[in-house]
């Protein structure tokens, strides 16, 4: 894998070795940022079921400010550490090793907000609707905030309209990828 633009464009980052961990592709991390905008003038990305912290270094390395990286296999953690280490990008991170649910109860207790959230879970483990739930619960998307879904295509998700505006839903041979925009005043 590579990051594919802005400071870091070129640079490796490892994946996590086995199968627990599913990187995504760079093709499908392409098509994902040139939907959401090339490049971006700052702001916070939560990359949850983080695995090698693809999502979010490509986010850090096209203008977002500060990330923070949650994944709950600790080979995870440790390729996610290496890759920020080796990117020197330790001042604009935070790594955690938790449970999804667990970690975005922490985050709003913390008060934390987001401009971006990754969700890419093990596909037919999580339901994406149940995670877009608590996050809106929880109150940590800004608003104009996106997040980014990445699941298995035959899942079915749905997503409150009141709260979220569709940007833009792509299939990918067996890959889904949503993503909405949290409207303002939600």
């Amino acid at each position: 894998m590579r990051v594919i633009a802005g400071d870091l464009k070129g640079r490796r980052i490892s994946a996590v070795e086995g199968v627990n961990t599913r990187p995504t592709t760079d093709k499908i991390k392409e098509s994902m940022f040139n939907i959401m905008g090339q490049f971006f003038a700052g702001g916070r990305v939560l990359d949850l079921f983080a695995g090698s912290g693809n999502l979010g270094i490509e986010a850090l390395s096209r203008g977002m400010d500060y990330a923070v990286f949650i994944d709950v296999d600790l080979s995870a953690i440790k390729i996610i550490n290496e890759n920020i280490s080796n990117l020197k990008l330790q001042d604009k991170t935070e790594v955690y090793r938790n449970d999804a649910f667990k970690a975005l109860k922490v985050l709003a207790k913390k008060g934390l907000k987001f401009d971006m959230i990754f969700l890419d879970p093990p596909y037919g483990k999580f339901d994406i609707t149940e995670l877009l739930d608590k996050i809106v619960k929880s109150n940590l998307l800004n608003e104009d905030g996106l997040i980014i879904c990445e699941y298995d295509a035959k899942m079915k998700t749905r997503y409150d309209k009141s709260t979220f505006k569709l940007i833009r839903c792509e299939v990918y041979s067996t890959i889904e990828i949503l993503i909405l925009r949290k409207e303002v005043g939600m």
